[in-house]
């Protein structure tokens, strides 16, 4: 490694490790880890999985290819021999920015795990130039920002791999580039992103707003473009075709190179479709299989044994309904297969919940992957029982079969050796570094619980990692935290769902307390990071009442002594990783139902956070498997959600105004004081909607919620004596082999990894 990394910079720079900047030691080190995945063997088999994702959120990508490779501790250690450290050297990089939430983050996770099984298969997805946006804050508010990742020398490998892709009125040619996906210890596989050359950034005007009609300059932009009108519809249908019809290309044509018999396609390739972004692959693959003398019946035979479907949410807005009269505009060659798909659901059944068209003339994208595919997943035990019990219900009625669940899964080479190396280190010394490639190898901690000298070590990490935090965020956002405090972490996309709004509420009971002199035992930081779909008004105004608390926070000088909020400027991958190692409480307190997974909590809880959260996608089954005595769970159940849904028997107003408490909590959101800090129009705005609708129920849980804080945080005190037994129990929670083995990977790949019904 020293002698090739050496070479490079004298080759490219005229200079040595110790006189080369960061900068040049970055360029060096993706030069030479980029040869060497050119020459690692590729995963090879008799057939292949193509995981087509609108989303691929990788993070950076220098340290977790040098630990895929067997390399990174010799690249840590000639670095530091030469007075640099790897830590600052990744600063250097730039995040890849093809993501947004959970969605890309499995599916980057997902390519992982599957590279280092040794598994045959590809992702599939979109090279957006400038992601999804980057998030500033100003006058308390959420600003977007483009977001510029892509340059000269970095990770995409371009190909000499075009495809012409058809629309109405025009045909764009595709530029194919790939992203090596190095399996730890064992081959690579790719990242496939297609990009076209007549994008153009320069249409982008102030913030994130451009043309949306001028497609051949726009189309692969940004992810999720706008579509709060017509343009920004189509454009995401746009999108879509694009994606899938490069997708459908490649696959045919790879199967033609390696000589299979197209008849037989589906002994040969799986095609996982990852929620609905990529339905069009059915309708496309039977239209480019037709194309090649199929007819109608043996093309969509033949696609239907290939195609399976990963459902991520019941939330309306994953599951796609697109205007008949949209495709049109479009992809008017896929409206007869379309059409036709429909007619064989009608023949069929008799009930117009499954069909494909419905009586608007929409066309329900995920009715499509359910009817011609072989398999839909929910991915956790919570998700699929609802999945068939309740949201998909007619389908799992008609296709009992198909249905299974895949528990989503982390992994924990990024998210515990890549991000929390103390710890890993640690666990190497006292079990051997078996467990980096079999999670099983964890168990052998349990001999450890009630070792007082481990766990004190374990204590000094997690302090280390608190102050690592604090450092980076006095480095990039002047803000200043007391490592002592309790770090209380909520880090997700801004969504109603996962009520960033109650944890906010909390806030406003907490900042009351401590005015009325109840101060707490040990301080409290508050940390939050999430980014909100730009047409997203109410969780942008979510955002502004959360820059509000922290501006009202931080001018009271009582009030700043014992709690202080924070809100992360452009969440991403990277800081991520900087956050779940030092957190403490770990918020996962989505409405029960309605989030599918979270992987949040897993990556949490193998980094030694006790969870606070809900009965609510995998934390049913962390629940399960750590017992009550291992995490803190509150709320109303789901099959009591579901009720109150059905029944439309939920009334925020009714809370509110029979409980003084809720009622001062909601009020203090357009008081004196908040309004001299915020805006009166996003606050007003959010008071209202939660006062009179509050869709996702924060009102409901917000009593439990409090109480329950209480509880999980009376454990954070410091009680040098008493502390023994409660810290064991929390920090057992981080290294729980049953949830390593159960819900890190299972390659432990979690997304492999049957679940039991709860």
């Amino acid at each position: 490694m020293e002698k090739l990394l050496e070479q490079i910079l004298q080759e490219r720079y005229q200079k040595t490790i110790k006189e080369a900047s960061k900068e040049e030691i970055y360029t060096a080190l993706l030069i030479l880890t980029k040869e060497k995945m050119k020459g690692a063997k590729r995963n090879e088999g008799k057939k292949k999985l193509y995981y087509i994702s609108a989303e691929f959120l990788i993070g950076k990508l220098l340290s977790n290819n040098l630990i895929n490779l067997g390399l990174f501790e010799e690249t840590k250690e000639v670095l530091e021999k030469h007075g640099h450290q790897i830590t600052e050297i990744e600063e250097i990089e730039q995040e890849p920015s093809l993501g947004n939430g959970g969605l890309g983050r499995l599916a980057a996770c997902f390519l992982d795990s599957i590279a280092t099984l040794g598994l045959n298969g590809d992702g599939v997805g979109l090279n957006y130039h400038d992601g999804l946006f980057r998030q500033t804050f100003a006058d308390h508010k959420q600003k977007e920002e483009k977001n510029p990742w892509i340059t000269d020398l970095s990770w995409l490998i371009k190909t000499d791999v075009q495809f012409e892709v058809p629309f109405k009125d025009f045909t764009l040619t595709s530029t194919m580039y790939d992203i090596d996906v190095p399996g730890y210890k064992n081959g690579c596989n790719r990242l496939h992103l297609f990009d076209v050359d007549t994008v153009d950034e320069s249409i982008i005007r102030d913030g994130i707003d451009f043309d949306k009609t001028d497609i051949p300059r726009n189309l692969i932009l940004f992810l999720y473009p706008d579509d709060s009108d017509e343009a920004g519809q189509l454009l995401r249908i746009y999108q879509q075709y694009f994606m899938v019809s490069n997708a459908a290309q490649l696959i045919l044509k790879e199967a033609e190179e390696h000589g299979y018999d197209l008849y037989r396609l589906h002994e040969h390739v799986a095609v996982q479709i990852n929620d609905t972004h990529p339905t069009m692959v059915i309708p496309e693959l039977i239209r480019l299989l037709m194309q090649r003398g199929f007819n109608m019946d043996t093309a969509i035979d033949v696609v239907r044994k290939t195609c399976a479907y990963t459902n991520h949410t019941i939330l309306a807005e994953a599951l796609e309904k697109w205007p008949v009269a949209y495709l049109e505009k479009v992809v008017p060659h896929l409206m007869p297969i379309i059409r036709e798909l429909d007619a064989r659901v009608r023949r069929d059944y008799h009930d117009e919940r499954v069909y494909i068209i419905d009586e608007m003339d929409r066309v329900h994208m995920a009715h499509i992957d359910i009817h011609f595919g072989y398999a839909v997943n929910g991915v956790a035990a919570l998700h699929t029982q609802i999945l068939e019990e309740s949201e998909l219900k007619p389908f799992y009625d008609i296709y009992p079969e198909k249905f299974n669940n895949k528990t989503n899964g982390i992994t924990f080479r990024r998210w515990l050796v890549h991000c929390n190396p103390e710890l890993a280190a640690y666990l190497k010394e006292l079990i051997g570094s078996e467990y980096m490639e079999d999670a099983k190898h964890l168990e052998k901690l349990l001999a450890y619980k009630d070792d007082e000298q481990v766990l004190k070590t374990l204590r000094e990490i997690k302090m280390h990692s608190k102050q690592e935090l604090a450092d980076y965020l006095k480095r990039t956002q002047h803000v200043e935290i007391d490592t002592n405090s309790v770090f209380d972490i909520q880090i997700k996309r801004l969504h109603e769902y996962k009520r960033q709004q109650m944890n906010a509420l909390y806030a406003i009971y907490k900042y009351k307390e401590i005015k009325k002199g109840n101060l707490p035992k040990r301080p409290i930081t508050m940390i939050f990071g999430a980014k909100a779909a730009p047409a997203y008004t109410i969780a942008k105004d979510i955002i502004h009442l959360i820059l509000c608390l922290q501006q009202l926070i931080e001018n009271d000088p009582i009030v700043s002594k014992h709690m202080k909020i924070v809100m992360v400027e452009n969440y991403n991958v990277t800081k991520a990783e900087k956050l779940i190692p030092a957190c403490d409480i770990s918020e996962q307190i989505s409405l029960a139902s309605k989030e599918a997974s979270g992987t949040g909590n897993m990556k949490f809880m193998l980094n030694g956070a006790v969870t606070l959260g809900t009965e609510d996608g995998a934390n049913v089954e962390i629940h399960e498997l750590v017992g009550d005595e291992n995490i803190y769970i509150f709320g109303k159940k789901s099959e009591e959600v579901i009720k109150l849904y059905e029944d439309a028997s939920y009334c925020s107003r009714e809370i509110y105004e029979s409980d003084t408490t809720v009622e001062e909590l909601v009020d203090f959101i357009i008081s004196k004081e908040m309004i001299q800090i915020g805006d009166p129009v996003n606050l007003g705005r959010l008071y209202k909607e939660i006062v009179s609708k509050d869709w996702f129920m924060a009102l409901l849980d917000i009593r439990e919620y409090i109480r329950r804080k209480k509880k999980c945080s009376q454990i954070m005190r410091i009680r040098p004596r008493g502390q023994r037994k409660r810290l064991s129990t929390s920090q057992r929670q981080g290294i729980s082999p049953q949830i390593v083995q159960s819900l890190s990977t299972t390659e432990i790949s979690g997304n492999y990894h049957k679940r039991k019904r709860t």
